[in-house]
């Protein structure tokens, strides 16, 4: 079934045991940056730009939980955010308390991630965990708030998500297996040293495991899910050796949530309803046959997810290509849309940890505004902006204008596109431009603010977000159409996004940069192979451009979990639709624009061999000369490099990297508008 690939002379680069691979590793980042030496004033010049725009030394939006308000700040100089709270007013406890200073955390260590912070529900307690190498295997350790002392219990190699029980004693926690799939939950109890218990154990390769406290802390749920089905499992947070009772089990297809108030269970579930419904069911007998229909399915409006409170909920929504925010009253079940005040934006769901409470958090931002976070009344409907990200150097809002335009794709489908410029960038085809694409897994690129993005506009470009089928945008037959035997949909309407903002002024194909990561990169290197005469340049941050054989192996991270979103290549059927797109198959003779693929040699998502060995046999397939680089992070994963000032230069050499390949655009506006 496989004879008709290529003998692939690059797969020796898969072994990173092998001296030679990390030489070769070492060789390319060495040439790297001997090709793009030119640049190195304009990436300084860049990382000025950012780092100045940036209120280096600042404080998020404090979120009200129990008698404290938590924070987290940074310091200027300083890699990393410092945890903190202070007491709420009207609780005694001093001034501010440094929780977790990550800073200190990340001492002797090149990298640095902390997965979970949990607060215990006495709030004496705050268990964490950390990465210090990008594999994102993670360890547990418990801090007494009380001495600033961290406790003897720690746990290794863990996964994601953490929950406390409430006798404030016991904690639940995933772990891993050999694929990095989380396949177990497991209770850990303050000073049992190693005799944890195993609470689920999910065999099935295609489901990960996770664990959380639900918001009215009267439930721990325990979430088996894979992509397209889902089984949720329930105990009392006050029964911490119960053993977890099923809600629904499993039915192929069937995906759905849970959520508690009082003796009622809420259940988002896209059982008979394709865009998702919202059902209740008693906490007793939680099984379908129980469940009665809150909020019925629509054809234009999908529903995302539902947060509970004492005596309201907030409803999460997709609606023409927008993400919403609906409050619907318990009681009586009277429901407002919340109105935001610019067409384009994204509402999404802010930090809530009280359950009685009449105010709800939610983050708002768009291409023009800054990130803020704001507290709404449900009820009233008053609104206070707790806190907006500052930008320093004069930035003025009113200056950019962001707009919605749709392109049309080859079977007729109108495709969103969101757009940002300078009121005074010309539509004429002259000006430069950066479209962004991702379109996998259900995960929509929201229209938001990043102030990194200034150095770009402020150049004359204009920055665009092709929202293609594969991601979620347009609701959940809009993810459908873009994966598994559909998956060239989400290239060609990138495609057909490029060549709206060619046809239609916004810019021209010599002018014209790509970008995408991950899954989004993939989608970079078949658009690549599709029109190699798209763009003048490409970014693909960790791409995934191996399909076929990385699909086949197994043994990876991942993988099996993901038959559901790109198909079983062992499946004739499935085996063609891959080999057909996949960019490093499809490679050929051709003059590609510039390119510059990143990697991370820990990374456990997408191997560092994908990216390593694309570029190499693109490099020697290619017609043109424009570069093909490859830079590999040494010490980190999927994420790139972990402190903040690390990440700021990182994105001054991609942004370095389209502006000489785009001459003539190195310096921004002379005057504002």
């Amino acid at each position: 079934m496989h004879g008709d690939r290529r003998v692939d002379a690059y797969a020796w680069l898969r072994d990173r045991d092998d001296a030679a691979v990390i030489a070769h590793l070492e060789a390319e980042n060495a040439y790297t940056e001997a090709m793009t030496a030119q640049s190195a004033g304009l990436r300084e010049r860049l990382f000025t730009e950012i780092v100045g725009r940036i209120q280096q030394t600042d404080t998020g939006a404090p979120v009200p939980h129990g008698p404290w308000m938590y924070y987290s700040r940074t310091e200027e100089g300083r890699q990393y955010p410092i945890l903190c709270r202070r007491p709420r007013p009207g609780h005694d406890g001093g001034g501010e308390q440094v929780i977790l200073d990550q800073n200190a955390l990340a001492e002797g260590h090149g990298y640095l991630r902390v997965g979970d912070a949990e607060v215990s529900p006495d709030h004496r307690l705050l268990a964490y965990t950390v990465d210090t190498d990008g594999s994102e295997l993670f360890r547990l350790r418990i801090r007494d708030l009380q001495t600033g002392r961290d406790l003897d219990d720690a746990v290794e190699r863990i996964y994601y998500s953490l929950a406390w029980a409430s006798d404030n004693a016991t904690l639940f926690y995933t772990r891993p297996d050999q694929a990095m799939r989380p396949w177990q939950v497991w209770r850990h109890r303050l000073g049992s040293g190693d005799a944890d218990t195993l609470v689920v154990q999910e065999d099935d390769e295609r489901f990960f495991a996770s664990v959380s406290r639900s918001r009215s802390g009267a439930l721990i749920l325990v979430s088996l899910e894979s992509k397209v089905t889902t089984e949720v499992r329930v105990l009392r947070a006050d029964a911490a050796d119960a053993e977890p009772a099923i809600v629904e089990p499993r039915r192929q297809g069937h995906e759905y949530s849970v959520d508690h108030h009082g003796e009622t269970l809420y259940i988002v579930s896209n059982d008979d309803a394709v865009n998702f419904r919202l059902m209740a069911a008693p906490l007793a007998t939680p099984g379908r046959e129980s469940w009665r229909e809150v909020v019925a399915h629509r054809e234009d409006v999908k529903l995302d997810g539902v947060d509970l409170f004492a005596r309201h909920m907030a409803l999460y929504e997709r609606a023409g290509g927008m993400r919403r925010i609906s409050v619907r009253r318990i009681a009586d079940g009277a429901t407002v849309v919340v109105d935001q005040p610019e067409s384009v934006y994204t509402a999404a769901p802010g930090t809530n940890h009280e359950w009685d409470t009449g105010t709800l958090r939610f983050e708002y931002t768009s291409l023009v505004t800054p990130r803020s976070a704001i507290d709404i009344g449900m009820e009233s409907g008053e609104r206070v902006v707790v806190k907006q990200e500052p930008v320093l150097g004069g930035y003025d809002p009113a200056q950019y204008v962001t707009e919605r335009l749709w392109a049309t794709a080859p079977d007729g489908v109108r495709v969103p596109i969101s757009t940002v410029r300078r009121r005074d960038t010309l539509l004429d085809g002259t000006a430069p431009a950066l479209l962004y694409g991702y379109g996998s897994y259900e995960i929509s690129t929201e229209p938001a603010f990043a102030s990194t993005r200034l150095s770009l506009l402020d150049r004359g470009f204009v920055y665009a977000i092709a929202h293609v089928r594969g991601g979620g945008e347009m609701g959940r037959r809009w993810y459908e159409d873009g994966k598994l035997a559909h998956k060239r949909n989400t290239f060609t309407d990138f495609v057909a996004c490029a060549d709206h903002l060619v046809a239609t002024g916004w810019t021209s194909h010599d002018r014209l940069a790509i970008r995408g990561g991950s899954a989004g990169g993939l989608l970079i290197g078949a658009v690549l192979n599709l029109r190699p005469d798209l763009a003048a340049v490409a970014l693909a941050h960790v791409p995934f451009v191996d399909v076929v054989t990385t699909m086949l192996d197994d043994t990876l991270p991942l993988t099996v979990t993901e038959y559901e979103e790109w198909g079983d290549p062992n499946q004739p059927d499935a085996y063609r639709d891959m080999l057909a797109y996949s960019p490093y198959d499809n490679l050929r003779a051709a003059d590609y624009p510039a390119v510059l693929a990143t990697a991370g040699l820990n990374d456990p998502r997408v191997g560092y061999w994908e990216p390593a060995k694309w570029v190499a046999r693109l490099r020697a397939l290619r017609s043109g000369d424009r570069p093909v680089l490859l830079q590999t992070e040494m010490g980190a994963g999927h994420g790139g490099p972990s402190g903040r000032y690390e990440g700021w230069r990182k994105e001054a050499f991609a942004l370095a990297f389209v502006l000489d390949s785009l001459p003539g655009w190195h310096q921004p506006a002379a005057a504002p508008l």
